[in-house]
């Protein structure tokens, strides 16, 4: 395949490649900082020379910890999101439209395989009642991040970019809907708001003294927030390493537990596959009649 290399500097392929990538800016940061990972390890080796070895290496090395930031074993997961930028970078060239790389060096490298252990990572109805009671009582602004990350199932980084020109009125005018312009991949998506939950910002607004439809919601980073929230846990004797992502999972429990469908659920949360949502379905089934009380039922005269 005739490649185009020798017409770019590796720094101008990796920005033609980010440009295009159509997804969020904190994915593309979070991208460019893997990549750039990669290239420091390599030694800035030229990417066209780079093979599958000098990548696998790299990986176990992620893994093992020398090669991880603090010098200590990573997660699966966070292994993977260090390898997947490189593997979209190279799927990308070696494409032979593109033909910045002849060959694709990740083609044979494999991702860690991620154990998921997000499915018990909800709150209770009573726990949910507990935490907004509790920052009911400290402050509103406290109190309306939880509630809208109980009530709309925001990722953190969503809702740290809420600005007020994001709510607009649905075609009947009787609703308000929450706009979301750039979730997870740069996707876009809106969200139906609660009437509560809108009639509590437009109270917000007001202490806030409203300035104007390009402020922000909350004037907070993600990482704020998510202090807020696990102090807010901590403060309540949850007992759980709360995070906003919990929140996030709750609401999607909560939503299948009393009749959401998957596909409601699965447009709400902007997951682009439906197996993604189907993880929550698997624990809302537990939730109800089991195999277990059947039999209990069946022997229940002899027990």
């Amino acid at each position: 395949m005739e490649t185009h290399q020798e017409s770019y500097t590796d720094d101008q392929i990796i920005e033609m490649f980010l440009s295009i990538c159509s997804r969020s800016q904190y994915t593309i940061r979070n991208y460019k900082l893997a990549i750039d990972r990669f290239r420091k390890f390599i030694s800035f080796k030229p990417l066209t020379a780079v093979t599958w070895q000098e990548i696998e290496v790299y990986k176990i090395g992620l893994m093992r910890g020398f090669c991880s930031p603090q010098k200590k074993p990573l997660s699966s997961a966070t292994v993977a999101s260090f390898i997947a930028p490189l593997r979209s970078l190279y799927r990308w060239g070696s494409d032979p439209n593109i033909g910045l790389f002849s060959l694709n060096p990740t083609s044979c490298v494999r991702l860690p395989a991620i154990a998921i252990n997000s499915k018990h990572h909800y709150l209770t109805k009573e726990e949910v009642g507990r935490l907004l009671n509790h920052l009911r009582t400290q402050n509103l602004r406290d109190y309306l991040i939880a509630l809208t990350f109980v009530l709309t199932g925001l990722r953190v980084s969503e809702l740290a970019r809420i600005e007020w020109d994001h709510f607009i009125k649905d075609a009947s005018g009787s609703s308000i809907l929450l706009l979301v312009p750039d979730g997870k991949g740069g996707k876009q998506r809106t969200i139906k708001l609660p009437q509560l939950l809108w009639e509590h910002y437009q109270k917000y607004a007001q202490m806030q003294k409203y300035k104007g439809e390009n402020q922000r919601l909350f004037d907070l980073s993600a990482r704020q927030i998510e202090r807020i929230i696990q102090k807010a846990s901590i403060q309540c004797n949850l007992g759980k390493n709360l995070t906003p992502h919990w929140l996030r999972h709750t609401n999607a429990t909560l939503a299948l537990l009393n009749g959401a469908t998957l596909q409601q659920v699965q447009e709400n949360l902007g997951h682009s596959h439906i197996n993604t949502t189907q993880r929550y379905l698997h624990t809302v089934e537990q939730m109800k009649k089991a195999a277990p009380d059947f039999v209990h039922e069946g022997l229940n005269e002899y027990l």
